[in-house]
């Protein structure tokens, strides 16, 4: 009698040791769960974070890049050139044109200084916060612009009181022009995306942020980790570097956003899934006391696994949303990076152009001066002889000018038939004096032939490759440059060639590449833009090493008149 009364004592502590175990069973499966998703949930949020880090850096280099020929253009503008010589009246002009360039780029500020520092024009002139008058011989823009011919400084203004790049360019006469570039639309941008992303100078100091708490705070570790002393929450974080300066860029989101709900409904799966295999072994002990107990058990359950998988279904919709509306913010950005490139080329088509103007220009002041001394000669022949070549260098200049309004219109693609030995005498003419001391051997197969192209853009293509020999042959005794010609079915060969020292290796292998040079004070666009211009015709630009040891150019052209 003794030892049943025990047994049935024992019954309900084992139950409750039992029912222990199962609680125990799916609160450690849930867990396990929950390591397992935040794991894989972590490395997703960490890839998406770094590739949104790297497309916020491209569109600060493409924001920057817009503005990185404009300091150099308008050092050369004669009408800063005119300012730095004359009075107020030169300098209220500019200070109009400066305001109307500031307004259509959108810089923040654009003024010039004397060789002293002065600032004698400004595009705020007029202003409760004009720059004119104030000295800025002090900073560091300036000061590298006069030391080195260009500057660039990050810094506070002194007048405005907001944050800017400034980009500085010495001109030719002493003065200095300064372009602040703010970068209020790229912060505002990031602000939008979500997040908080901000620019680090090689010390740590933080520049450019979509949290205006954040500028100019500073940590001495200066690495992705130290969003934690400067942010209050976990953050997960990804640094990339830039082209600027050395900046560094670091974009962070909050770990419960990037993570979202991934963790406590991997818990919760697990530990449903840890409550199923309790379910189905209380199903099968219960299958041996009644039958009807089992089927009404096993009814309720599948009903509570179907409520499961709907709200399941219902948060991967959700997720799928969120992740929809992230690929389109990153489409937002990747087309600013699209426009911004878009300008930097137009930037880049201006300052090739520009180059190729003052080629006519200073021919055009040779066969003045000649011309004065010609007329004190009483030379009259030659004197008509130099104001007729005066008229034609005039008429492409105006051409050139023609071009470049037509570049930022949609192009018509339209090529006429063009006498390929009247576009050799245009560039020679440009380029006569430079070439006075070079012999000149040209094929007399050149004389007849027609190509399909724009006059005025194929002889920018060989001013621009004769200019290259002329410079390359300035320390070579005897130089030569040869003009040859080759037909082939549908197309023509002209090839330009020196007995100069050639190219190196390694630029030959970047030769093509924008603002690329050996030579001093070069921009490294002329072959660029030449050959851009030549693949637009329907032709190329390559380059070989020449027989004569020197370099050779090679461009190809559409043949004219219906056939090779």
């Amino acid at each position: 009698m003794p030892m049943p009364v025990r047994s049935e004592s024992n019954a309900p502590l084992k139950r409750s040791a039992l029912l222990v175990g199962a609680l125990l069973f799916v609160v450690l499966v849930g867990w396990l769960a929950g390591i397992l998703a935040s794991s894989i949930a972590e490395d997703t949020a960490r890839a998406r974070i770094e590739t949104e880090a790297r497309l916020r850096a491209a569109l600060l280099e493409s924001e920057l890049a817009r503005f990185r020929l404009l300091p150099f253009l308008l050092a050369n503008d004669t009408d800063v050139q005119q300012a730095l010589r004359s009075g107020e009246g030169a300098r209220a002009a500019l200070d109009a044109k400066f305001a109307r360039i500031a307004r259509d780029t959108g810089a923040g500020a654009i003024y010039l200084l004397q060789p002293d520092g002065l600032t004698i024009s400004a595009s705020n002139a007029g202003s409760s916060t004009s720059f004119v008058g104030n000295n800025y011989a002090f900073r560091p823009y300036y000061r590298e612009a006069k030391d080195t011919g260009s500057g660039l400084d990050y810094a506070l203004g002194t007048v405005s009181g907001r944050p800017g790049l400034f980009l500085s360019q010495l001109t030719p006469s002493g003065g200095v022009v300064v372009v602040k570039l703010e970068f209020e639309g790229v912060e505002s941008e990031w602000a939008r995306g979500g997040g908080v992303t901000l620019v680090e100078d090689p010390a740590g100091t933080v520049l450019v942020t979509s949290d205006p708490r954040l500028r100019f705070r500073d940590d001495e570790r200066a690495d992705a980790a130290s969003l934690s002393s400067l942010l209050p929450e976990r953050q997960i974080a990804a640094t990339v570097p830039t082209d600027i300066e050395n900046w560094r860029l670091i974009h962070s989101e909050r770990r419960t956003t990037a993570l979202g709900a991934v963790v406590p409904v991997a818990r919760s799966a697990g530990a449903l899934a840890a409550l199923s295999l309790l379910a189905l072994a209380w199903i099968v002990a219960a299958r041996r006391r009644r039958r009807l107990e089992i089927e009404r058990s096993r009814l309720a359950r599948t009903a509570e696994l179907e409520a499961v998988v709907e709200e399941r279904t219902s948060e991967l919709r959700r997720e799928m949303e969120e992740r929809s509306a992230s690929e389109e913010r990153a489409a937002e950005l990747r087309e600013g990076l699209r426009q911004a490139n878009r300008l930097a080329t137009l930037g880049q088509v201006t300052a090739g152009l520009a180059h190729e103007t003052a080629q006519p220009v200073a021919a055009i002041r040779t066969y003045a001066s000649s011309g004065i001394t010609l007329s004190e000669r009483g030379d009259l022949d030659g004197v008509n002889e130099n104001f007729a070549a005066i008229g034609r260098l005039a008429d492409r200049i105006g051409r050139i000018t023609v071009e470049l309004r037509n570049f930022s219109r949609k192009r018509t693609g339209q090529l006429t038939d063009v006498a390929l030995d009247e576009a050799v005498s245009g560039a020679r003419l440009i380029l006569k004096e430079k070439l006075r001391p070079i012999a000149l051997d040209i094929s007399p197969g050149i004389e007849g032939v027609l190509v399909r192209a724009g006059r005025v853009r194929l002889e920018q293509i060989l001013v621009n490759l004769l200019q290259n020999a002329v410079e390359a042959l300035a320390e070579t005794d005897q130089p030569r440059i040869t003009i040859s010609l080759a037909r082939r079915d549908q197309s023509v060969l002209l090839t330009i060639a020196d007995n100069g020292p050639g190219l190196s290796p390694g630029m030959a292998d970047k030769l093509f590449t924008p603002f690329a040079s050996e030579r001093e004070g070069g921009l490294g666009l002329g072959l660029v833009i030449a050959r851009d211009i030549a693949r637009d015709m329907g032709g190329d630009l390559t380059h070989r090493a020449s027989d004569s040891g020197g370099a050779a150019f090679e461009l190809t052209l559409q043949a004219g008149g219906g056939g090779a």
